[in-house]
C-alpha cells in the first residue's frame, strides 16, 4: 500500500564527517539548523562538568569556514567589519567581530584570522547562506575571493587539561605549536590550522583539519581520556562565560551596542567606512541617553530556572530574557537579559510570583570559577 504524500521516512539532514563517530558514542541525534547533531550523549550536566574540570571535545564541523584571498582582502575585510582587522599585524592573530547591515543590526557574530593567503572567517551555521550572499555582494570594487570551505573540519577541544592531552597526542611539529599557542592566536600546519579559540570560558584549542583527517584524530582524543560533549552542554557552558547565542541574545533586529557587544566595534581611525557605523555611532549616543536597553546578566540564587522570554520588571521598566539555564558550575539558574539601561533592580515572575534576580555584569564562570560579585 502506498503511504499517503504527507507521509514517508523523516527527512535526513546535513551531517559531519564525524556522524558515525556519534553514533558510536551513544549520541543523542537531533535537528540543529538542518544539521544531525548529538545534543548529547547520555547526560549534559555530566559533559559540562567534563568541561569545567578536564577536558571534551565538541564536533562543530556545522560551522562555516570562509576563507578570503586577493590583494584587497584587508581593504574590503575593514569595510565588512566592525571590528577592523588592521589590527591583526601577523599570520595567526585573531579577533570577534560583527558583521553588520547598514542600519546596525547584526547579521551574524564571528571570528577571522589572519593567515599566510589572507584570511580565514568561520560563521554560524544557521547563517551561512545569507552571510555568503552579504559578503559576495559588498565584493564590488575590491579585488578579493570569497571561498567556503566545505571540505574542511573543526573539532574543539576544551577544559583545564585540553591542551596539554591535545598537544600530546599530535605528532611531534603539531603538539609543539598547539603547546605554545598564546590566547586568540592560531598556526598554520600544512593543511591543518589550530587555534587558541573558543566558547566556553574555559582554556582550549579548536582544530580545523581535512574532513577525512577528523574521524582519526576525533577517535584519538577519546581515546586519551577526552569526552565527548554535545550542543546542550555547548550552550550552559557559553550561557555561563556570558558569550551570545546568534539568533537568540541577537540577531539583525538588534545592534551590538544593546547585545553587550559594543567593545567589538572599532571606531578609531575615524576616517574606516565600515558598514552599520552610523547606525551604531547613533545607538551609543542614545543609550547614553537612556533610550536604548542593554544587555546584562542576571542571577536567581532561589528555586527556578530562568527562560528565554520570560518578561523582566526592573526599576526602569520592562525588559526580556534572551538567554536562561539552570548553571551546572554555580548550582543555581543564571540569564542574560535586555533591560533598560540604568537598571539596579529585577524581578521576575516565577509560578505567579514576582521574585527578585541580581543585575551582574554578564559573565558569570571563567576558567571553572565565579567571576561576578
Amino acid at each position: 500500500m502506498t503511504p499517503p504524500n504527507n507521509l514517508g521516512p523523516p527527512a535526513v539532514g546535513k551531517r559531519t564527517p564525524l556522524y558515525q563517530q556519534h553514533l558510536n558514542a551513544g549520541a543523542k541525534i537531533v535537528d540543529f539548523a538542518g544539521w544531525d547533531m548529538p545534543i548529547n550523549y547520555g547526560s549534559q550536566i555530566e559533559e559540562h562538568n567534563q568541561v569545567r574540570h578536564a577536558a571534551g571535545v565538541f564536533d562543530v564541523s556545522h560551522m562555516t569556514v570562509v576563507d578570503m584571498s586577493g590583494t584587497e582582502a584587508q581593504r574590503y575585510l575593514r569595510h565588512l567589519l566592525a571590528n577592523d582587522v588592521a589590527r591583526l599585524k601577523e599570520p595567526g592573530q585573531a579577533l570577534y567581530s560583527a558583521m553588520l547591515r547598514t542600519d546596525g543590526g547584526i547579521i551574524d557574530d564571528l571570528i577571522v584570522y589572519r593567515m599566510s593567503f589572507g584570511y580565514r572567517i568561520v560563521v554560524n551555521c544557521a547563517t551561512r547562506d545569507k552571510d555568503l550572499a552579504w559578503m559576495n555582494s559588498q565584493t564590488d570594487g575590491f579585488e578579493v575571493a570569497v571561498t567556503e570551505r566545505p571540505d574542511l573540519a573543526i573539532l574543539a577541544v576544551h577544559g583545564p587539561s585540553s591542551i596539554e592531552t591535545a598537544a600530546a597526542l599530535l605528532d611531534q611539529t603539531k603538539g609543539e605549536a598547539v603547546a605554545g599557542l598564546k590566547n586568540f592566536r592560531g598556526a598554520e600546519l600544512g593543511d591543518w590550522f589550530v587555534a587558541r579559540t573558543g566558547y566556553t570560558g574555559e582554556k582550549g584549542v579548536e582544530l580545523i583539519v581535512p574532513a577525512e583527517d577528523a574521524a582519526e584524530l576525533w577517535d584519538q582524543l577519546l581515546a586519551a581520556e577526552v569526552k565527548p560533549v554535545g550542543l546542550g552542554a555547548r550552550d550552559t557552558l557559553r550561557l555561563e562565560a556570558g558569550m551570545n547565542l546568534y539568533g537568540q541574545d541577537m540577531d539583525e533586529s538588534t545592534s551590538p551596542v544593546v547585545s553587550n557587544m559594543a567593545q567589538t566595534i572599532a571606531f578609531e581611525p575615524a576616517d574606516r567606512d565600515f558598514i552599520g557605523r552610523a547606525a551604531v555611532t547613533d545607538d551609543l549616543a542614545a543609550q547614553a541617553q537612556g533610550n536604548l536597553p542593554e544587555l546584562v546578566g542576571l542571577v536567581l540564587q532561589g528555586r527556578g530556572v530562568l527562560r528565554a522570554g520570560q518578561t523582566v520588571s526592573t526599576d526602569r521598566g520592562e525588559g526580556q530574557i534572551t538567554s536562561g539555564s539552570y548553571s551546572p558550575t554555580l548550582k543555581h539558574s543564571i540569564a542574560l537579559a535586555r533591560i533598560p539601561v540604568g537598571s539596579t533592580t529585577c524581578q521576575v515572575d516565577m509560578r505567579g510570583s514576582a521574585t527578585e534576580v541580581r543585575i551582574v555584569q554578564p559573565n558569570f564562570v571563567r576558567f571553572g570559577k565565579k567571576v561576578f560579585e
